[in-house]
């Protein structure tokens, strides 16, 4: 997309309840992630056995878990993880989903086949697994999680893309395009991307999304972040035993993952609907039918 069409697009989304929500919300965790880099209230790692199930109060804002950690600067400090594994596994997935579905769906008619029988294969192998496997092998870490997260949702990026790229390819200004002279790369960069965009842009925000249940389930399971880094899904492992004694340490990162999620999916839901123009005139020729009725 041009700068101007980046624009119009963001403004539209302002205008849009479901899309102030999402950015507001998006735009405060990157906030947050980049004043954690700087500032903290407390240590997030520091323990202090004498303050442990301490109430919310000044000093600690949200209070302490079962070890004197400060929770606020827990949640806060995890919020780096979060951003990280986002942008992280939105790379890994974009190159992979783009590439796959070009090569699958434009790519010469030998290479088709066993590309689309290896999408159908991935995207029948749970991404959870696919991350545990990996763990496995090279140990736990973020840059593990974020091979794993990108290399499951890409797939599924790539089947949603390659069929939009094939969809659009049959469309008459598309075969117009090839009789006047132009090569497939030329059709490629020039009418199918473009066209495509919006689709891929929809699921690629979905998939960031995912990436941090993604990212919480494993670090809940012990394979994701180390000790020594807070994570949301680790605060979630770490104080799940306690949940029945002390609730609010684990309602703290369960809001903090659940609405940063919904945020994900109601921006894919406002960019679908602004990013698609069927979508975005509907709504108003329906308003004018019930005035006219009314009428």
């Amino acid at each position: 997309m041009s700068t101007q069409q980046s624009r119009s697009t963001l403004g539209l989304l302002w205008r849009s309840p479901r899309g102030i929500f999402a950015l507001s919300t998006l735009g405060l965790l990157a906030l947050t992630a980049l004043v954690s880099l700087f500032w903290l209230p407390v240590d997030p790692n520091h323990a202090n056995i004498y303050q442990a199930w301490d109430a919310p109060s000044a000093a600690h804002w949200l209070g302490t878990d079962n070890s004197g950690r400060d929770i606020a600067s827990r949640l806060i400090a995890g919020s780096q993880v979060t951003v990280l594994v986002v942008l992280g596994a939105a790379a890994v997935s974009s190159v992979i989903g783009l590439l796959l579905a070009i090569l699958s769906g434009l790519g010469p008619r030998p290479l088709r086949e066993p590309l689309i029988i290896l999408i159908d294969v991935l995207i029948a192998f749970p991404t959870l697994l696919l991350a545990i496997m990996l763990t496995a092998v090279f140990g736990s870490g973020i840059p593990v999680i974020i091979v794993s997260v990108g290399i499951g949702f890409g797939v599924q990026i790539a089947r949603v893309v390659r069929a939009e790229l094939r969809q659009i390819g049959a469309e008459d200004f598309v075969l117009a395009a090839r009789a006047a002279g132009l090569s497939r790369w030329q059709i490629l960069r020039m009418h199918l991307l473009p066209n495509a965009a919006p689709v891929f842009v929809v699921q690629l925000s979905l998939c960031m999304g995912l990436a941090i249940l993604a990212e919480a389930g494993l670090s809940f399971l012990g394979f994701g972040a180390p000790a020594d880094v807070p994570s949301w899904g680790r605060m979630l492992q770490e104080s799940q035993a306690f949940i029945s004694v002390h609730p609010l340490v684990v309602l703290w990162p369960g809001i903090t993952i659940t609405v940063t999620v919904l945020a994900f999916y109601l921006l894919g839901d406002a960019l679908r609907e602004v990013m698609d123009p069927r979508l975005r005139f509907a709504r108003p020729r329906v308003k004018g039918k019930e005035a006219n009725r009314a009428e």
